[in-house]
């Protein structure tokens, strides 16, 4: 039976600890709004970017509108880009996309040579803790992201991808839902897949300058940095959401066990008095 001390010190370590998890929610609850507020302003941008170039697909002729972004081939070595947290204490925001980039890995082995890109420490230390064929890490990406960011990395890629190094790349990412929904999601990356211009869409309504296959040339790019760019804002996001969900539950839990042990000590300090109390009883009836 653990003594009134040590009951004491329990409580007050969980106090502690209750503090600190009250603290890391309030910063996270901080950091989510502007996070969502960025992931969601990023949003039109990128869907209204890929219908326009569904539009110039849809209105071009067969043949006529291409890129080396765009070109499939067959799929033999492939860049999977994961992206994570810095910092753990976030629920299963990591584990989620950690265990679904593994599944990817094993069903893939033997089939594609896959390489991988981690954006996030903790994604880093799974894949290299699996032996899994890491090519580059960038390090403390997510801590500020900027646009020019995602668009180096994604330049890098893409390179990649036109000398042949790989021929075909994909993000794993978590995509923010709500604050208590966040989905593991892993898009093609590229080739880029421009969504089909709906059916009867014709460019009469733009007029492009200084012609449709020039602003395809320069939009291709652009897009991929931008896919690239919203999946690192969906992730921020997702991982403050889920790491103020996780602090929370652990500052509600913190509380009902303080409860429980305050409970305990307050039952064995009153065993103990009434335990005292008997033996001085005892005694004064024994003096008789």
């Amino acid at each position: 039976m653990a003594s009134l001390r040590d009951i004491r010190k329990r409580i007050k370590s969980v106090k502690n600890t209750r503090q600190i998890t009250k603290a890391m929610k309030m910063v996270s609850a901080a950091k989510l709004r502007r996070a969502q507020e960025a992931a969601m302003a990023a949003r039109p941008y990128a869907q209204t970017l890929d219908k326009v170039m569904g539009q110039l697909m849809a209105g071009a002729e067969p043949g006529s509108m291409s890129h080396p972004l765009l070109t499939s081939r067959q799929v033999m070595k492939v860049e999977l880009i994961v992206i994570t947290s810095d910092r753990g204490l976030a629920g299963g925001f990591n584990s989620n996309i950690t265990r679904k980039a593994a599944r990817y890995l094993q069903e893939q082995h033997g089939k594609v040579d896959v390489t991988v890109t981690t954006l996030g420490r903790k994604g880093n230390d799974f894949m290299r803790g699996r032996n899994a064929n890491v090519r580059k890490d960038f390090p403390g990406v997510l801590t500020k992201i900027s646009y020019e960011k995602a668009a180096n990395i994604a330049k890098e890629v893409s390179d990649r991808f036109l000398n042949g190094d790989i021929d075909a790349a994909y993000i794993v990412y978590n995509e923010f839902v709500s604050v208590v929904t966040q989905v593991p999601t892993m898009v093609q990356l590229l080739p880029f897949e421009a969504k089909a211009g709906t059916k009867g869409t014709t460019q009469s309504d733009f007029v492009y300058e200084p012609n449709a296959l020039g602003v395809l040339e320069k939009l291709v790019p652009q897009a991929v940095a931008v896919k690239l760019y919203r999946s690192m804002l969906e992730s921020v996001a997702s991982e403050h959401a889920s790491r103020m969900t996780a602090m929370e539950n652990a500052t509600k839990n913190a509380g009902e066990m303080i409860s429980t042990l305050s409970l305990y000590y307050n039952r064995s300090r009153q065993a103990l008095i009434t335990k005292e109390l008997m033996e001085i009883v005892s005694g004064a009836e024994a003096l008789k």
